[in-house]
Order: structure tokens, then sequence, then C-alpha cells
């Protein structure tokens, strides 16, 4: 016997984004919107324009990284010489003076999580356009985990505001923010965007269609 799949678009459940309360949909006149019944937030059964929204997000991202990747994020001058540093050439020194922890941290937080992050909201959109039925509580739960992790590529960022605001021997050192940092901070800005428009529920409307 096969198994039938309960959505909640298929019992007429609107899901509010605010509380997460379950409202029963109600039929309105045209042009009228229905509202959380305990926070008074507009419902949808779907995000408006989600997949738009997280392609134009994820493409953005995408570009950004480049210049994020090539341009130094933050330039160390020690008696009156410095040099720029790229997120992989700053990983690089940390390799070189002994500090493996720390450069194990930015390699994964600034390198491996954005890739990861952006490839994984690329194969959900492309699914999602598909109607792909593959594994929809997978793909799900990918999604869950990518919505979690994204937040954690801040971590080079804050690491350079919080050591140039302590560093305040400046006869001695100082440190200077580079353009780079601010294309990272807009790559991570953007995938954190592109997540939250992300709506995992259309995973779940290819099995209801074939229903």
């Amino acid at each position: 016997m096969k198994e039938t799949t309960v959505t909640a678009l298929s019992a007429s459940l609107l899901n509010c984004r605010t509380c997460h309360k379950l409202n029963k949909a109600k039929q309105l006149p045209r042009g009228c919107h229905q509202l959380c019944s305990r926070c008074g937030t507009r419902l949808y059964f779907r995000k408006p324009n989600s997949l738009a929204r997280s392609w134009a997000l994820t493409i953005t991202a995408l570009i950004l990284y480049i210049p994020a990747n090539l341009l130094p994020v933050m330039t160390v001058i020690s008696y009156g010489r410095g040099k720029p540093n790229t997120i992989l050439s700053g990983v690089i020194h940390l390799i070189a003076a002994g500090m493996y922890p720390i450069a194990l941290i930015v390699f994964v937080a600034s390198i491996i999580v954005p890739v990861v992050k952006l490839i994984a909201i690329t194969c959900l959109l492309i699914s999602v356009q598909k109607k792909s039925r593959w594994h929809p509580r997978q793909r799900t739960m990918l999604y869950r985990v990518t919505e979690g992790i994204g937040r954690w590529s801040m971590l080079d960022i804050f690491v350079i505001g919080i050591v140039t605001a302590l560093l305040k021997l400046r006869s001695i050192a100082t440190i200077e923010p580079g353009l780079g940092a601010v294309f990272f901070a807009g790559v991570v800005i953007t995938t954190i965007l592109a997540a939250m428009s992300f709506d995992p529920r259309l995973i779940w409307d290819a099995m209801e269609e074939e229903q």
C-alpha cells in the first residue's frame, strides 16, 4: 500500500513565519489577506517569490565571493612595515606561526562554510525547480543545517574587528581592515538572506503533486 504524505497545504493550514502558530485557512474576499490569530502577521501558504529572491541573492553571493578571496582582508603594519593578507594567505601565515587550531577554525569558517553553503542552496533551488522527488526529508535537513551554520562565516569579520579595536599600540603595530573584508561580509549576509528567502516547503510540493 502506497504511503500518503499529508502536508499543511493539503490540510489547508497556514504556518505563521513569526510565531509559528498553525492557522486554519479561511475564505476571504479577493484582495484581502489572512492574518495570524496570535501575532497578526500576514499569512502565506508559501513565501512570495521565494525562488526568485533566493536565486538573486545566491548569484550575488557568488559574484561577491571572487573579490572577497582575491582582495586583502587586512594589513598588519609592524614597525612601519606591513603586507596585505587575503583570507588564504592569512591561514598560511597562521600555519607557519604554529597556530594550527586557529588556522583550522579560520579556514573552515571563512572558506569551507561559504562554499558549502552556496553549493547547498544552489542544489536545493535546482531540485525544487526541477520538481525533484529525491529524498525530500534529507533535503529539508540539508536546508536546516545550511541555515544554521551560515552565521559562523562571520567569525573572520569578528576577529578582524576585535583585533583592530584591541590593538592600541600604534607605535609598534596596527591593523587596517582591507576591502576584501567588506566583500566577504557581503557574501555572508547575502547567503544568510538567500537561506531565509528559500521556502523549504517547496521541497514537498512535488510529492503532493505526485499524489
